[in-house]
């Protein structure tokens, strides 16, 4: 989540980029971060198409099924080489679970992204079901304008390999940044496209139950790309009558009715909402310094349409914005209604006005300081001294039972139980999500320690400043925009626009670099608005 560094809200960013599921925990009634428990069974099944037979006589024994090579196999069907029918080419990008690869189909030539999730991370029962039900879902889909396009699934005795539409245009936000300028009716545009996908999954039976900026990414770099919803892993087929009671989605997009613990379909319309709110003004509608203090707002529903920009956002937005957010779900408006909205439709009353540009500062500042915070946080954990990370030491050895050098999420939850820790399952997967900072589905040491270690531990002065002497290569008392590109560098992020914008940040005092008290109000301000460890 968002950094903080004024008490002012609406002068700071305040845009998520951050994946966080949340759940119900069953020994607490608060919500909290990360879905584990398994959603409910789809009550609409994908017809299978069944295999080809020649007849046999009435009194002939029934064929044997065709065996499945492997005992554990998550598709029920047997195994294939993707390599037989893809060329995997260089790697797109990684997530908790799996690696993204360009491939490119041999009989055809056709690009396509292959998402290739570890069967060592699909340990259990409702794991593997999930997987399943998410393919199912695709497959379901697969067809509609602004939902990604699914080729295929494979599995071998490593993996399962999802073969989808690659999506070249890069995430959504990322497009509204690089723009320089923005108007009402091209968040109209964008709203439009997202709610085709709510539109597209109600009527025929999904309930997304995830929508985030994060899920949506664009088919090509070309100004006209089409805006594709890319993650179903927590949709569900509905089923009619029910009333859904596991809480999941994202903190900040989450609709109240879920925190309740009583919600249907309309929960996607809220989400979608939360996502206009934030195109328009580049800061979401319900805000707090934690996760409780986030989730109070929401049951609250009071929404700002005072602070900037939205003096100067039109009625008729705002008149949509509120009827999306509405509290009551059976009041909300449809996916429908929206579509039909005078504001959303095209040729509507949405304004060619370029909207504040101080909504997409926001947006970059953020992802700018989270980068900084992140690589200062390392570096403290790189720099602790053994005394202070010797029980930490012991700890990882301990939960690391096969010896690999990395911790598993099963590896982590069984070694804290065995430790006597008191965290919840949901703390548990959040301390993993948090300390995995390269995505790749487990932790190494350093990203155990730095995730473990006692928040007082990194605002301890002595540890912020090995942190700040580590950026002030020259010892100058100042962190340089030279010494900030070489860094960041270093780690593999950032350019010189990002690198401009964390100076511009950080430096209150405008004088273009970052004295030691700037560093350690960054440092020390907005961790529990962080919404992950760290």
């Amino acid at each position: 989540m968002g950094l903080c560094l004024s008490k002012d809200k609406r002068t700071q960013p305040r845009f998520i980029n951050d994946a966080a599921g949340i759940h119900n925990n069953k020994r607490s009634q608060e919500p909290i971060i990360y879905q584990s428990k398994s959603p409910p069974q789809p009550a609409y099944q994908l017809p299978s198409q069944p295999p080809a037979q020649t007849p046999r006589k009435p009194d002939a024994p029934a064929p044997s099924p065709k065996p499945v090579n492997g005992p554990d196999t998550i598709l029920e069907k047997p195994y294939e080489d993707i390599k037989l029918f893809y060329k995997v080419g260089k790697e797109l990008g990684r997530g908790q679970f799996g690696v993204t690869h360009l491939c490119i189909e041999i009989s055809t030539g056709k690009q396509y992204a292959c998402k290739s999730i570890s069967k060592r991370k699909l340990v259990t029962k409702n794991d593997k079901e999930d997987m399943k039900r998410e393919i199912q879902i695709m497959q379901h889909l697969s067809g509609q304008p602004n939902i990604v396009e699914f080729k295929g699934a494979y599995e071998d005795k490593q993996s399962v390999h999802l073969v989808m539409e690659i999506c070249a245009g890069g995430e959504l936000f990322d497009r509204i940044i690089a723009k320089g300028h923005y108007s009402e009716k091209e968040a109209a545009t964008i709203c439009r496209a997202i709610v085709n996908v709510v539109h597209a999954c109600h009527f025929m039976g999904v309930m997304h139950r995830d929508l985030k900026p994060e899920n949506f990414l664009l088919s090509s770099k070309d100004h006209n790309a089409l805006l594709k919803a890319t993650d179903f892993g927590l949709s569900v087929f509905i089923q009619e009558g029910k009333v859904y009671r596991d809480i999941v989605g994202s903190a900040y997009y989450v609709a109240p009715e879920v925190l309740r613990r009583r919600y249907g379909k309309e929960m996607d319309i809220w989400s979608a909402g939360v996502i206009l709110y934030i195109l328009l003004s580049g800061v979401p509608p319900f805000w707090a310094e934690t996760e409780k203090g986030i989730f109070d707002a929401i049951l609250k529903g009071d929404i700002d349409f005072d602070s900037q920009p939205w003096p100067s956002i039109s009625s008729s937005a705002k008149d949509l914005v509120s009827r999306m957010l509405t509290q009551d779900p059976k009041k909300r408006i449809t996916s429908a209604q929206v579509l039909d909205h005078p504001w959303l439709k095209e040729g509507g009353e949405a304004s060619d006005k370029p909207i504040d540009s101080a909504v997409l500062s926001r947006m970059k500042q953020f992802r700018a300081m989270n980068k900084l915070k992140k690589m200062a946080l390392k570096v403290i954990a790189e720099n602790l001294c053994t005394e202070e990370i010797q029980g930490l030491k012991s700890m990882f050895a301990n939960i690391d039972t096969d010896n690999s050098g990395t911790i598993t999420y099963d590896e982590l939850k069984a070694g804290l139980a065995r430790l006597g820790s008191k965290l919840t399952e949901a703390e548990v997967k959040q301390l993993m999500e948090a300390a995995d900072v390269d995505g790749n589905g487990t932790i190494d040491y350093i990203e155990f320690i730095t995730a473990t270690m006692h928040r007082h531990r990194l605002e301890r002065d002595e540890h912020l400043y090995k942190a700040f002497q580590y950026f002030d290569k020259d010892n100058s008392g100042f962190i340089t925009t030279d010494e900030l590109e070489t860094a960041m560098k270093d780690f593999g992020m950032g350019d010189d626009e990002t690198i401009k914008e964390i100076i511009s940040e950080v430096d209150t005092d405008n004088d273009g670099r970052i004295n030691y008290e700037e560093f350690c109000t960054m440092m020390r301000t907005g961790n529990q608005h962080q919404g992950r460890l760290f």
